[in-house]
């Protein structure tokens, strides 16, 4: 026993004094200096974790496809050219925002700016749900009730303008960031009656926060990771420290467009369930109409046998007068507007790309996109932006406690190769390099600040069903079809949300020969 009980004693200590060796720390390969050292210059750097999916959003792996027409143009406005382009992997929401989503805006309006001040800025955030009205019809009922009633809580939000919208994604980013940082014990959990009781200016905003002009109430982590350069602990949090979210915004043209073909069901690759050891081909085949692989569907039907057959996977409109079908036979089964997690789901997952409503994207419209955009991640509506610093440091926050920006000066600009002027929505446009020219109010009603709408609505033929088919409209303007969803960008390995998944492909080392 006592035999026993050393060989016991003695191989506790080996363990113990196995685990007692310090790992090799981390070296920069360009300095040799250790990093998450204190006595090296307490330079740290976060390990990259997974990358985080945001409320509401599901990933899609990006990739080329040809953008544009799928159909042909009967309506003779070409302005949907066919061309080939590459997107970059990003986040979209599955479903439209709906009534109760933008109802939850409202409510954090109302009581964050509930000072007569601000009475503006809450009235201004409001859907204008006179969108509903018409000479000739009956629809006071959706005007009074579309937006409030219950049974249109998870119905799209329409009558939101483009400003709405893109303010709306602003307001979303901070609420999820705040809860972030809520969660990990950065901020105490008071802060939000604080915020919440007319807090006003002094409201968290992502940017002021990480600019140290909003400090709000700081928490005590039990257990904190975070240092400064003296190996101190820290509650203040940076974006590199990978807790926090990118922005939500609308998503651009090109993204919307590439994540309605959900074309990845056309082309398997490891991270598509059921596919683990297949590759998949590089491989463009039989583009869908609409959003949904023709397999099985007959365009807008489904017609393999069982419960489903003959069901239309999106809510359209057949001709005139028939938006729903015959009673007791109702083919799509919505008048107006239906639930956002109604009607078929596409290859990514993403719920009415195809019908229900039309949706905001970010771009400015303009016909011809196709000779004057990047054919890696094309957009048109870049607004080169500075900090306004003229208020000085701790005066860098507006009224709404959001920071202040400016256009960058063109002067500043004139020794850069990239590009010259800070106002580039009008970008080789009106003038001789492009030779297109665009008279608005004299010859057409195009302007800077017409925004591109996509996907057919509940009051829609099939044309504009199809994800190529683009419409625009002033981005002040609001509709009864038009709704939206939000976007994030994805940083990391295009694949997938795995650190595991690599940028680039990777070889075995191999010897030199000499």
């Amino acid at each position: 026993m006592l035999k026993g009980f050393r060989n016991h004693t003695l191989l506790i200590v080996s363990l113990a004094a196995i685990c007692s060796c310090k790992s090799k720390p981390q070296q920069s390969a360009v300095t040799g200096w250790n990093y998450n050292d204190k006595k090296q210059g307490g330079y740290y750097v976060t390990k990259p974790a997974d990358v985080k999916t945001g409320p509401g959003l599901v990933f899609v792996e990006g990739g080329t496809f040809t953008m544009g027409a799928t159909e042909e143009d009967v309506m003779g406005d070409w302005n949907n050219i066919p061309r080939r382009v590459t997107v970059n992997s990003f986040f979209i929401d599955k479903t439209e925002v709906a009534n109760v989503h933008y109802r939850e805006y409202i409510h954090w309006l109302t009581n964050v700016f509930s000072d007569p001040q601000y009475q503006k800025v809450v009235d201004g955030a409001m859907p204008d749900t006179l969108v509903w009205r018409s000479e000739l019809a009956y629809n006071e009922p959706y005007v009074e009730y579309y937006f409030r009633h219950p049974s249109y809580n998870y119905y799209p939000v329409v009558g939101v303008s483009w400003k709405q919208a893109h303010d709306f994604c602003v307001w979303r980013t901070d609420r999820v960031n705040e809860l972030e940082l809520i969660k990990d014990q950065y901020q105490n959990v008071n802060v939000l009656k604080q915020e919440l009781n007319g807090g006003g200016q002094d409201n968290f905003n992502t940017k002021s926060y990480l600019m140290g002009e909003y400090e709000g109430i700081p928490g005590k982590p039990k257990k904190n990771p975070l240092v400064d350069a003296q190996g101190r602990p820290r509650t203040k949090v940076e974006f590199n420290d990978g807790i926090l979210f990118p922005d939500y915004r609308l998503p651009t043209e090109a993204e919307w467009e590439y994540a309605a073909i959900g074309q990845i069901n056309e082309n398997p690759s490891p991270h598509v369930a059921g596919n683990d050891k297949k590759r998949g081909e590089e491989l463009v085949a039989n583009k869908s109409i609409y959003s949904w692989k023709n397999d099985g569907f007959d365009n807008l039907r489904a017609t393999r046998h069982g419960a489903w057959q003959g069901a239309f996977l999106a809510n359209f409109k057949r001709g005139n007068g028939d938006y729903m079908g015959t009673a007791g036979g109702l083919n799509d089964r919505s008048a107006i507007p239906g639930p956002v997690t109604s009607f078929f789901p596409n290859g990514f997952g993403i719920y009415n790309m195809s019908g229900n409503v039309s949706e905001w994207v970010a771009d400015v419209y303009r016909p011809l996109t196709d000779m004057d955009e990047n054919d890696l991640n094309p957009y048109r509506g870049n607004e080169f932006m500075k900090v306004d610093r003229s208020g000085g440091e701790g005066n860098l926050r507006d009224s709404l406690g959001r920071i202040k920006y400016i256009p960058q000066s063109d002067s500043e600009l004139h020794d850069r190769r990239n590009y010259q002027r800070s106002y580039a929505i009008n970008y080789l446009d009106g003038d001789s390099s492009s030779n297109n020219y665009y008279g608005y109010g004299i010859t057409t009603l195009i302007s800077d600040k017409s925004r591109v709408v996509k996907g057919g609505s509940w009051n829609d033929m099939p044309y504009w069903l199809s994800p190529g088919a683009r419409r625009f409209l002033e981005e002040s303007e609001s509709s009864s079809t038009i709704g939206f969803r939000c976007a994030m960008t994805h940083y990391g390995g295009p694949e997938g949300t795995s650190t595991k998944d690599k940028t680039g492909n990777f070889w075995p080392t191999r010897r030199q020969k000499r």
